[in-house]
């Protein structure tokens, strides 16, 4: 379960890591054409503690940070701010093509190429 993160200035660090993960947890949500209840529901989160976590507002325990990490095809570490791959530039035309292929899917069809995708890795 998430912990509530303290007010006191020493735990400032805390408090910058939990921004972090819901920062990239988000960017990792966002890549996977998920809703923060998709993701919830795979963690085992009631949407509103999900949310809270993405805001940065709460540090998961390690178990949930390891199902975050596993649902959204991401590593623990990269969650935390290390070893985050860079991404490819927004404006590039591959990428652009694809996101408006991806676009024009409906849901069942973009579930689909990210399973495809995700058992290419």
């Amino acid at each position: 379960m998430p912990a509530q993160l303290p007010d006191t200035p020493q735990d400032e660090p805390l408090a910058n890591l939990a921004i972090t993960i819901g920062t990239h947890a988000r960017a990792a949500r966002l890549r996977m054409f998920l809703t923060q209840a998709d993701v919830a529901q795979k963690v085992g989160l009631v949407p509103a503690v999900y949310s809270r976590l993405e805001r940065g507002q709460m540090l998961p325990s390690v178990r949930t940070l390891h199902r975050l990490a596993t649902v959204l095809c991401t590593s623990t570490d990269a969650l935390m701010g290390h070893c985050v791959r860079p991404e490819p530039p927004p404006d590039s035309p591959s990428v652009r093509l694809l996101v408006q292929q991806v676009r024009r899917l409906d849901a069942r069809r973009v579930r689909a190429v990210l399973q495809l995708l995700q058992s290419m890795r």
